[in-house]
């Protein structure tokens, strides 16, 4: 039976597993740097910066989405970002990736965002159809822009 759950510190390891998991099926497994310390650090502080909600079969972790607010400047209303979910493939099927999405729904909406905005990659199919027949649109006339590393430090001078 699925259940989901508000993640605990206990759960960072977990957490940095699948984060670490997302990481190669995105073809990147190099650049998941991410420790259970850093999740503890961001998540488990007296100012939270993330949230983690862990999904659980019969109570073993199943999949997990890991989210943050940001705020709308034209609405004026915060946002809810989904910056990680991630099922293993041997669990997919099975309403874990809906029940986190719709799970995560329902707290945008608790929490007066006007929006739930998340990122796939273009090549990930399988995700985009998944998204779009849940109601996702896929807005592909914006490009995102990142500064990091080199960039990011020649950004700042």
């Amino acid at each position: 039976m699925l259940t989901l759950r508000d993640a605990l510190p206990s759960d960072a390891p977990q957490i940095a597993r699948f984060i670490k998991a997302l990481a190669l099926y995105e073809r990147e497994p190099d650049k998941a740097v991410v420790t259970e310390d850093d999740i503890l650090r961001h998540g488990f502080c007296e100012h939270p910066l993330i949230f983690t909600v862990m999904a659980e079969w019969d109570g073993e972790p199943v999949g997990f989405a890991l989210y943050f607010f940001n705020f709308s400047t034209w609405e004026g209303r915060p946002g809810l970002y989904l910056e990680d979910l991630f099922v293993p493939e041997e669990h997919r099927g099975k309403g874990v990736g809906k029940a986190l999405l719709k799970h995560l729904a329902r707290v945008a909406l608790e929490k007066g965002c006007t929006r739930f905005v998340w990122q796939v990659l273009d090549w990930n199919t399988p995700a985009i159809d998944f998204y779009e027949a849940h109601g996702a649109k896929v807005l592909r006339e914006w490009l995102t822009c990142r500064a990091e590393g080199e960039g990011l430090l020649r950004l700042a001078e």
